[in-house]
């Protein structure tokens, strides 16, 4: 069946023009002048139109209505712009065109420009990568280039965005597309059976190595692997997959003859490599090698447009899995969503329609119906925190928890040594208040502030731990530890008893002050 194309006649000329080149490519073709005539032929056609030219008039307010109507039925939309617009491209985003031309145009372009826009939407559904926002269309227009070719690919993108989709077009659209395409989460292994899953092993290569078995790479021959999750491979195997891609070739685990492959290698990763090469945590060299050619995958929260499309395609999708009567989405659900800050991304948005869908109990996804979490934009998902040397890492609940519990007990620990040394105050401590010619109490001496120095490294006498004005927490502590020590003669066990602390936390301190 033809491609269906309908062409606007705000422009009069262009538009005959147009379809007469359309028709020569056996395109089916019909030219509408009104807004009223093209919102028909959108919603009454079934299927809707491949796609829709705008030869003029895309300042107006129907243009935009009428390109409203095309993203709501996923419709392309090519716009014809005056040469006269200062800038083209910026109006084309602005206006949510799929793609745009400068007037005067060549009626041999314009059919190739729908061709390959009709070719990408197809792409779209074949792979489930979904949007009309101009940053998953750029992400398309990388995957049309970089597909015919076999240079390696790096994805990077939050978790959640379709790194693996994109990879699966790439193959999709190669001349690879008949070979095997295999993915490897190189995070999920342990070091010790990633490089046997990539490579294989030989027959008694380890223990428990009872056959011969191939890896992903020699299963891949001919194909793509996607390595998915590559900063976390570790280093000693970052070395043999460097050497695969300069000389596609490897040695299986516990193999004295070289193998030759012809795979292409894409990669994904959810951090940032660059990052992880500049704190020495991934090779430098395999990094070059792998970014050759590189998609960003933008997050969801950078892409709200998209959201409203990406609903109505799930709850249909849903509907139809689980043999739902569903009637859809009410707007103030829609715009709930869209405002949403979803942190997992088109994957957390999906699980979430499928939740709704199967428990909605009205046969409609309405505003009471979605979590309060995402009503109210309350964070559940893990957060990031800075690592000693800046770089953000995701961590789960359960290191939240630990972290916390760990903060908890040092604090307690801290108010236990300090009640037990205001306790032993009366015996083991003695304030020395610093001060003019103002008269000291019983039992105390007077020191003049020329002689108090805080930092002063000179053991003190055995007897009691003395506080001197300006000593922090940290001082008093130091010199609790020192007493403590000397009254138990070095034995660090008692030592800990006398001071309420555990044993490890003691050597923990000797060493934070570099007490011997």
């Amino acid at each position: 069946m033809a491609d269906r194309v309908l062409i606007t006649t705000d422009d009069l000329e262009q538009a005959v023009r147009i379809n007469a080149a359309l028709e020569q490519a056996r395109f089916d073709t019909a030219m509408v002048s009104s807004l009223d005539d093209v919102r028909q032929a959108v919603r009454g056609r079934q299927p809707p139109p491949d796609a829709i030219i705008l030869t003029g008039g895309l300042h107006e307010s129907t243009a935009q209505r009428l390109l409203a109507a095309a993203h709501e039925h996923a419709v392309s939309t090519l716009g014809l712009v005056e040469a006269t617009d200062d800038d083209p491209a910026r109006i084309g985003t602005e206006l949510g065109l799929t793609a745009w031309l400068v007037k005067p145009t060549d009626p041999l372009e314009v059919t190739a420009t729908v061709r390959r826009l009709i070719e990408r939407r197809r792409l779209q559904q074949r792979t489930g990568i979904l949007g009309e926002s101009a940053a998953i269309q750029e992400v398309l227009v990388k995957i049309e280039q970089m597909a015919p070719v076999t240079s390696t690919v790096l994805i990077e993108g939050e978790s959640g965005t379709g790194k693996e989709l994109v990879a699966r077009a790439i193959h999709d659209l190669s001349p690879r597309r008949g070979k095997a395409f295999i993915a490897v989460n190189c995070a999920a292994l342990p070091e010790t059976l990633l490089e046997s899953e990539l490579f294989g092993h030989e027959k008694g290569a380890f223990t428990g190595a009872a056959e011969r078995r191939l890896g992903r790479f020699e299963l891949a021959d001919g194909g793509t692997i996607l390595l998915d999750e590559i900063g976390e491979m570790p280093a000693s195997t970052q070395v043999k997959l460097l050497r695969v891609l300069e000389d596609k070739s490897f040695f299986r685990v516990g193999g004295t003859q070289p193998i030759k492959v012809d795979v292409r290698v894409i990669a994904a990763t959810n951090k940032s490599v660059k990052e992880a090469v500049a704190l020495g945590r991934f090779r430098d060299d395999l990094f070059y090698r792998l970014n050759v050619l590189s998609v960003y995958l933008p997050p969801l929260r950078e892409r709200r447009s998209d959201i409203p499309l990406l609903v109505r395609t799930f709850v249909a999708e849903f509907a139809k899995t689980h043999a739902r009567t569903f009637r859809g989405i009410t707007p103030e659900a829609t715009q709930i969503l869209v405002e949403a800050d979803w942190p997992g991304n088109v994957r957390q948005l999906k699980n979430l329609i499928e939740s709704m869908v199967v428990l909605a109990p009205e046969g409609e996804i309405r505003a009471s119906d979605i979590p309060r979490d995402i009503r109210e934009r309350t964070r559940t998902m893990p957060v990031r925190i800075a690592e000693a040397q800046g770089v953000p890492r995701e961590i789960t609940g359960q290191e939240l928890e630990f972290i916390f519990r760990t903060l908890v007990e040092m604090k307690v620990q801290l108010e236990e040594l300090r009640r037990r040394i205001e306790e032993r105050a009366p015996e083991r401590v003695e304030v020395i208040e610093v001060g003019g010619s103002r008269e000291q109490g019983a039992g105390s001496r007077r020191l003049e502030p020329a002689t108090v120095d805080p930092l002063d490294s000179t053991p003190e006498p055995d007897g009691p731990v003395v506080y001197k004005a300006g000593m922090t927490m940290s001082d008093v502590e130091r010199a609790a530890i020192d007493a403590a020590l000397r009254e138990t003669r070095g034995n660090r066990r008692k030592a800990a008893e006398v001071l309420g602390i555990g044993e490890r936390t003691l050597y923990r301190k000797l060493k934070e002050y570099t007490i011997s």
